[in-house]
């Protein structure tokens, strides 16, 4: 799936991605491919995602997610 990462000041990360998982208003929860649609507010916490098998962790202070047909937008603080 296609991961877009963005925040007011840059385009933090856009590429592929074999998981996502983000700490969501309700808790953390993971997003994979064919996931269903969602749109979801963050929380303060930290953004796991894996590409090339390789894991890399993004700290965030809230922000929203959207993922929709294989694409995940993030827009972070």
């Amino acid at each position: 799936m296609k991961l877009d990462i963005i925040s007011p000041e840059a385009k933090i990360y856009s590429g592929p991605a074999t998981l996502v998982t983000l700490p969501g208003a309700q808790g953390s929860f993971t997003i994979l491919e064919n996931h269903a649609p969602i749109i979801s507010p963050l929380n303060k916490g930290v953004i796991v995602y894996e590409q090339k098998g390789e894991s890399v962790t993004l700290p965030v202070d809230g922000g929203f997610v959207e993922a929709k047909n294989n694409v995940v937008t993030v827009c972070i603080e």
